[in-house]
């Protein structure tokens, strides 16, 4: 193995150690524990004697091995008698389960709501609906539960949603901003699925895509009532898409904004009573688990932290700045990791036909073009998405290093040339420096690893 390929199985073990930590079926199963008397989820105690049935939904990239792990914790005899479950998934992460069904809700790569989505939902609303007083509702949640979770308000179209969400991400709304103008046009996001559930317990099991962990945003809170958010949408809409907002999205959030703006659910809530919400992973765990992992490879760490946000170009760009830094400022001759958690935003001019990438593919192109200049080539760059897929490709991320750029250069690749046309993911394929994995079975944002020997 020369230099090169040693670097780069590095910076992958480091990325890898990250993913590993926020495995759900791991998170999930270790959350669960049974005495004689009870059942414990992170702490919330549900006597045995009391409860009835043990409803399972939920959504996101997740789900799968989510719903796996809740099965594994079950003891035989209460699995076969008191649960079963609906969640909706991305259909390559499709498994046999036992009792808790899993819905493919969409095909690999389209992280876009389908009509096999909005039925899942519609069973799963139907689902919660059923439940009497005495059951527990468990809510599994993850990232790309959005897409996964659509219910339409009568009065719009699922195209209309999907024309929405592509418009806002094109232009560079943030998941926040996307997932609020989600919810406003939405059955079920927003607390629709807590206001549909007539049981009286409801535990929901989370793990973060999101910065910051707010829990009305990820997969835009379908159990968190977060109140009348139409003026926080229409605001939106109006500063990234004026003029192109379809007719009848524009139409229902004018009648709707008349409408009292509520903290909370208010009298629809049916007497729940006991509502939890549980954080089991997030970005910041992931982080950790790298900078730990480049510790043991002997690299002396510097952490980003988990909450870094903006434009993907720039985000390449300051990576290799800030590594550029660190070499300057010659306080270390040992190897140096930097780690990044977060998520960017690829804004694209409506002029120009884009190409084919993800976020993370344009932030190891940016960073890569960035290295063209002035960056040592012992300096490597790893931009890539935990949940094992960026954008519509079927790459997790890219590679941007000496031998990207040597092999760009034989074959007369000009880097700034396809950032223009926002087209990464030809590039780095040309190059062979995509990270391809497949689906990891987790979500929680991005990692980058910039690595000098």
């Amino acid at each position: 193995m020369d230099s090169s390929d040693c670097q780069r199985n590095q910076a992958r073990q480091i990325w890898q150690a990250g993913v590993n930590a926020v495995d759900p079926r791991k998170l999930v199963q270790n959350s669960i524990s049974l005495t004689e008397t009870d059942l414990i989820i992170s702490g919330h105690q549900f006597p045995l004697s009391k409860l009835g049935r043990i409803l399972v939904v939920g959504a996101g990239k997740a789900g799968a091995t989510m719903a796996a792990g809740f099965e594994a914790a079950m003891p035989e005899q209460i699995l076969n008698e008191k649960v079963s479950g609906w969640v909706n998934i991305p259909a390559d992460c499709n498994r046999p389960l036992k009792k808790i069904h899993l819905h493919p809700a969409r095909p690999p790569g389209v992280n876009e709501p389908t009509r096999e989505a909005v039925q899942g939902t519609r069973e799963i609303l139907r689902l919660v609906s059923s439940l009497a007083a005495n059951d527990l509702c468990v809510v599994l949640v993850s990232g790309g539960g959005s897409a996964l979770l659509p219910a339409p308000v009568p009065e719009i179209t699922l195209e209309d949603k999907i024309e929405i969400t592509r418009k806002l991400s094109q232009a560079g709304a943030t998941i926040e901003e996307l997932n609020t103008v989600r919810s406003s046009l939405s059955l079920v996001k927003a607390g629709g699925l807590l206001r549909a559930c007539q049981s009286q317990k409801m535990i929901t099991l989370i793990i973060s895509d999101v910065i910051g962990d707010p829990l009305d945003i990820i997969a835009s809170g379908p159990t968190i009532c977060s109140g009348n958010r139409i003026d926080q949408a229409r605001k939106i809409l109006a500063h990234y898409i004026p003029g192109q907002i379809p007719s009848r999205v524009r139409d229902y959030l004018e009648k709707q904004k008349q409408k009292p703006t509520e903290s909370d659910c208010g009298e629809d809530i049916h007497n729940l009573a006991d509502v939890e919400h549980v954080i089991l992973g997030n970005n910041a765990t992931a982080v950790q688990a790298a900078s730990v992992r480049a510790g043991e490879l002997g690299y002396q760490v510097c952490s980003l932290g988990s909450d870094n946000t903006g434009t993907a170009r720039e985000t390449g760009i300051g990576l290799i700045e800030k590594m550029r830094e660190i070499i300057q400022q010659g306080d270390t001759e040992n190897p140096v990791c930097l780690i990044g958690g977060g998520e960017s935003t690829v804004s694209i001019d409506p002029r120009i036909k884009p190409g084919k990438g993800g976020r993370k593919q344009e932030v190891a192109l940016a960073a890569l073009n960035e290295m063209a200049g002035a960056a040592p080539p012992e300096i490597l760059l790893l931009a890539a998405g935990t949940d094992g897929e960026d954008g519509p490709t079927d790459a997790a991320g890219a590679f941007a290093d000496g031998e990207t750029l040597k092999r760009a250069r034989q074959l007369k690749l000009d880097p700034r040339d396809y950032l223009q046309r926002h087209d990464s993911y030809h590039f780095f394929q040309q190059c062979d420096s995509l990270l391809i994995t497949g689906p990891t079975g987790t979500n929680v944002m991005d990692l980058a690893v910039v690595l000098k020997k």
